[in-house]
This record gives C-alpha cells, sequence and structure tokens, in this order.
C-alpha cells in the first residue's frame, strides 16, 4: 500500500526503538555463550555428571529467547507528520498493527515532563480532553532532542506553515 504524503507536510519524523547490539554483535555474544556453556558442560560430562551438561544448552536456549523476543520488540515505530493543518500520528506496533491519530495543531499542546535528573521522561500532546503520548520508547536524551525539534514543528503549523 501506498503511503499518501501531503505536499504541505514540512515535518516528518519516525521515532524507533533503539538496540544496542546488532546482527553481529549478538552473534559473537552467542558464540562465546556457546563456547563456555559447551565447555563447561564437558567439564561436568568428564566428571561423571552427564544430566547436567543438557541444562548449560538450556541458558543458551533462553538467552537466544530472550533477544528474538528483543529485536521482535524492536520494530515498532511511530510516524509523525506535521503540516499547518494536521499532525498525524501512525503507531505500528512490533506485530505490525496500525493506530493513527490526527490532530489539528491550532489546539494541540505539547507537553514536556522533565525530571531533574533524568531529563525529560514524557512527551505528549494534548488537545480537546485527550492526551497522545509520543516517544515512550526513546531514552532522555533522544526525548529532549525530539521535543525540541517537534515544538519548532509545532510552533511553524501554527504560524501558517514554513516561509
Amino acid at each position: 500500500m501506498a503511503e499518501r504524503f501531503d505536499d504541505t507536510t514540512f515535518f516528518r519524523a519516525v521515532l524507533m526503538p533503539h538496540r544496542s547490539l546488532g546482527r553481529r554483535g549478538f552473534l559473537v555474544l552467542m558464540s562465546v555463550l556457546v563456547a563456555i556453556s559447551f565447555s563447561a558442560g564437558l567439564l561436568f560430562w568428564s566428571i561423571g555428571a552427564w544430566p547436567v551438561f543438557g541444562f548449560f544448552g538450556l541458558d543458551v536456549l533462553l538467552v537466544w529467547f530472550a533477544f528474538r523476543a528483543n529485536y521482535i520488540a524492536a520494530r515498532a515505530r511511530e510516524e509523525i507528520e506535521v503540516s499547518p493543518v494536521e499532525i498525524r500520528i501512525r503507531r505500528v506496533s512490533a506485530r505490525g498493527a496500525v493506530a493513527t491519530e490526527s490532530l489539528n495543531p491550532a489546539w494541540a499542546r505539547l507537553t514536556v515532563d522533565r525530571v531533574e535528573d533524568e531529563g525529560v521522561v514524557r512527551i505528549a500532546l494534548a488537545s480537546h480532553g485527550r492526551s497522545v503520548e509520543i516517544g515512550r520508547f526513546l531514552g532522555p536524551v533522544e526525548r529532549e532532542s525530539f521535543a525540541v525539534a517537534f515544538g519548532a514543528a509545532l510552533a511553524t503549523a501554527r504560524s501558517g506553515g514554513p516561509a
């Protein structure tokens, strides 16, 4: 399905969860974990405790499943577009479910919650009695950067768009 891009859209951001361990790092980590578990399992096998050998494979399997769940969760994203007439927030879950919300920039109020030691902990748009939180999965530094950029885009939208 082709996405619709409005000619008047002047701000577009795609927010995605950060994952610090890429594919190569994951393969290295799993290789090291397998080597350590296999070596320890062989040690137990050699002293006659052979049933323990299988349990060393279980920990590797659990770590693999945990990373798999983490990488699936990383597929989630938020797509935010701002034009002089509309703020469109499109959320795509890790499983592919799509939810879209639309707000009028003239009525939308940006709320940025900060904690002194942590930085920005929450960004939300409020309009007509409802509040929409954005960038939940971002870290405080990324939230700060996004809040500044989005605040500028919202101010531009209220003034009628870029000159």
